[in-house]
């Protein structure tokens, strides 16, 4: 994810939000926050706000902050084998509806909704990795497309990673392919 000057950020492991005011190098930031006050941050410690009502609450960071806290049970419910691809090699896929991840999201804002998406994605993506497999499958919907272009937005910066649409035939226009290359 790129961040430009004057762009509006929050922070991902605190409340509040604030805008970049100088780029001081490769994912460094000079920040103000939303008390008026310069900090330097490194781009892991923010994220991009798209709309005024991107806010986030105690909840959502202390899930963020605790991003592997949730039970292997759930994390195998959102988590699906597919086998393997045509390419011979193991394929993952995860479900990013809200209602897949969550028993409950009553009085969650959007914003809130998102952040738990992106938080699961962060999550998968660490075990996919850490398992070597290659080719992922995101299912965020349709929608108003904000998730599909955070999912996108969320691979862009990656080395080594390329994301697509998915199959149409099998997903319809709700999915994002992944590849990942690794060193060997």
């Amino acid at each position: 994810m790129s961040f430009t000057v004057g762009q509006k950020i929050t922070f991902l492991h605190e409340q509040g939000e604030g805008k970049v005011i100088e780029i001081l190098g490769v994912g460094k930031f000079k920040v103000e926050d939303d008390h008026g006050f310069e900090r330097i941050c490194l781009k892991s410690e923010i994220a991009p706000v798209y709309s005024n009502d991107y806010k986030i609450n105690d909840t959502t960071i202390a899930g963020i902050n605790e991003d592997e806290t949730f039970s292997t049970s759930r994390k195998a419910q959102q988590t699906k084998h597919v086998g393997a691809g045509k390419q011979g090699f193991d394929v993952w896929e995860i479900d990013l509806h809200i209602e897949s991840l969550t028993n409950s999201h009553s009085g969650w804002t959007n914003t809130d909704i998102v952040r738990k998406q992106l938080m699961e994605l962060r999550s998968f993506v660490k075990r996919a990795r850490a398992k070597r497999i290659r080719k992922l499958i995101v299912i965020h919907g349709v929608g108003t497309g904000v998730l599909k272009e955070e999912v996108r937005e969320f691979f862009r910066d990656q080395e080594g990673v390329e994301a697509y649409d998915a199959s149409y035939q099998e997903y319809g226009k709700g999915a994002t392919a992944v590849e990942i290359r690794y060193n060997l």
